[in-house]
């Protein structure tokens, strides 16, 4: 498994930024391939995205969701990958993303692109974008505040 991680801060509170961050469904807005998110209950979405020049969906279970501090999440089928984002208080105005990206590329494409560090860029373009859409805007487009307990061990 590949390992991405990037963070970013953004000017706003963290409330906002994890509420934003709950819309699943707004991810093609500033994810770079990301074609469709379809959030299919609490904890479970259908993604499409395009990955390496291919077509991948895959569908993806929330395996922790604490509200204004983190979400992780597995894939069930389709594309592997699994991570987490947290969202740290600094300021009154200011939070810090971090998100962790744990994904098995698939193909001589996609373990190249990842090896010369694509896979890293297109996080941090996305989380500058992600960024950009929400500073941009009076307020959040939507928030879900509900809990999903980690799993026990």
């Amino acid at each position: 498994m590949a390992v991405v991680e990037k963070s970013i801060e953004v000017g706003r509170p963290a409330r906002t930024v994890y509420n934003q961050w709950t819309q699943f469904e707004e991810f093609p807005r500033f994810m770079e391939g990301v074609e469709e998110v379809r959030q299919l209950d609490d904890t479970h979405l259908h993604w499409v995205a395009e990955i390496a020049g291919q077509r991948r969906e895959w569908d993806a279970e929330i395996t922790e969701q604490v509200p204004d501090k983190r979400i992780a999440w597995t894939s069930k089928q389709g594309a592997q990958n699994a991570g987490a984002v947290t969202f740290h208080y600094l300021e009154p105005q200011k939070t810090r993303v971090m998100l962790q990206l744990e994904f098995d590329p698939e193909g001589i494409v996609e373990t190249v692109g990842d090896k010369l560090g694509f896979v890293s860029r297109r996080v941090a373009g996305d989380l500058t974008r992600f960024r950009e859409f929400l500073e941009s805007r009076a307020q959040e487009t939507g928030a879900w505040r509900g809990e999903v307990d980690q799993p026990k061990a």
